[in-house]
């Protein structure tokens, strides 16, 4: 749970440093930022906020309630010391960077980072789903004989799935190097049938 708070908070950080934002703003980017898979709740976001208020990461500045609210709008800020410690995260290069939990928050901060930091996270993260694809390439050999085709076609994907990051980070990874690279494309669906 703590990891999951850790990214909740590079992620506001990162985000406010766009400028302010109130609560549902921030809720409504962090859902888009974090994707389909890891839809995030008021009931993880506001500890958090209030967790980094505490911490003087973050302000929060209350706008007069009008006639249309009852209650006053409250906007959340970005504090110098939260610059400093958004800074200092998006420079960490430890196996935290490349993880699955935290590196599509700091990819998607990556304009604001030194381009030797995004080469170290970048590749990190393709010799960690290299490791992975090896093992699961393993696993797939071992065990196709034993499992039904449903089974074995989940697993087929997986594999096509980390083989086809793998290719993207290598792109990104010889774009960053300066070998200008188009990233490859995903291939088209196949097309369906209906019988």
């Amino acid at each position: 749970m703590a990891r999951r708070g850790d990214t909740i908070e590079l992620a506001v950080l990162g985000l406010l440093h766009e400028g302010p934002m109130h609560g549902y703003e921030l809720r409504k980017r962090l859902n888009l930022m974090l994707g389909w898979g890891r839809v995030l709740s008021y009931g993880s976001l506001y500890p958090a906020l209030k967790k980094m208020l505490r911490a003087n990461l973050i302000t929060e500045v209350a706008a007069p309630a009008t006639a249309s609210t009852r209650r006053p709008r409250i906007t959340y800020e970005v504090t110098q010391a939260g610059t400093e410690h958004f800074q200092r995260l998006m420079s960490e290069v430890g196996p935290t960077a490349w993880e699955d939990d935290n590196f599509d928050i700091r990819f998607a901060f990556f304009s604001s980072t030194d381009m030797e930091i995004r080469l170290r996270v970048l590749e990190g993260r393709r010799s960690r789903l290299q490791e992975r694809l090896a093992r699961v390439q393993g696993e797939l050999e071992r065990t196709q004989a034993e499992v039904n085709r449903y089974a074995a076609e989940l697993q087929r994907h997986g594999v096509e799935s980390v083989e086809r990051e793998v290719r993207w980070l290598s792109d990104l990874i010889q774009a960053e190097r300066g070998g200008d690279v188009r990233p490859t494309p995903a291939p088209a669906p196949a097309p369906t049938t209906n019988d």
